[in-house]
């Protein structure tokens, strides 16, 4: 989710009607983090070449908006909020749509229905604010696709952030078993993109 994410929809007609629906929702309910449509386009195209598709931290269902207009037929979508009224609010746009799944709880309830081909971390698991972060092993198939979203692009290495080495995104360019690359989708917005390998590397010397 990012920081005046909702307001960044200054135009709702050229949207996805799902999209347009969350972004809707989410201006009624003065829920501002919502994810930006730079954001949405790449969850949009990622979601075409995946079967199973988890999101943590759903907020007001934007993000899992653009992923449910980007998956095919047949594609199952999870989401797990943490917040009831969110959730609630999520579901609310989602209620024609039995494909996609809201759940309301901690993050980690995301590992019920793994593993995922596509796992989008935005509320939980990605290593933020000294949390554990997310095992890909356990929540993503091989050759399974990880986005972590809502960064700052980096302009240094190692990337910094407030003044020190940022160590979640070391976390996921260092990881062993991924392959991990930032794209910068705008000049302020960056996403780690990430796919579980199929074949383990030996654990590298920490």
């Amino acid at each position: 989710m990012s920081l005046e994410g909702t307001a960044a929809y200054p135009d709702l007609a050229q949207l996805p009607p799902l999209v347009r629906r969350a972004v809707e929702i989410a201006r009624r309910a003065g829920f501002g983090t919502s994810c930006r449509p730079e954001q949405g386009r790449l969850l949009l195209a990622l979601a075409a070449g995946a079967e199973m598709i988890g999101e943590t931290g759903t907020g007001c269902g934007v993000g899992l908006a653009w992923l449910a207009s980007g998956a095919r037929p047949g594609t199952r979508l999870v989401s797990v909020e943490r917040d009831a009224d969110s959730a609630a609010l999520a579901a609310e746009v989602f209620f024609d749509q039995p494909q996609v799944s809201v759940v309301h709880g901690d993050w980690r309830e995301i590992h019920r229905d793994a593993p995922y081909d596509l796992l989008v971390l935005d509320g939980g698991g990605q290593g933020k604010h000294g949390e554990p972060p997310a095992d890909p092993h356990r929540l993503l198939r091989p050759g399974g696709t990880l986005v972590i979203d809502d960064l700052t692009p980096a302009r240094h290495w190692p990337p910094r952030f407030d003044g020190s080495v940022d160590r979640t995104r070391m976390h996921w360019l260092d990881h062993p078993g991924m392959d991990t690359a930032e794209l910068r989708l705008a000049p302020d917005l960056a996403a780690l993109v990430a796919t579980r390998r199929f074949a383990e590397a030996p654990d590298r010397e920490r």
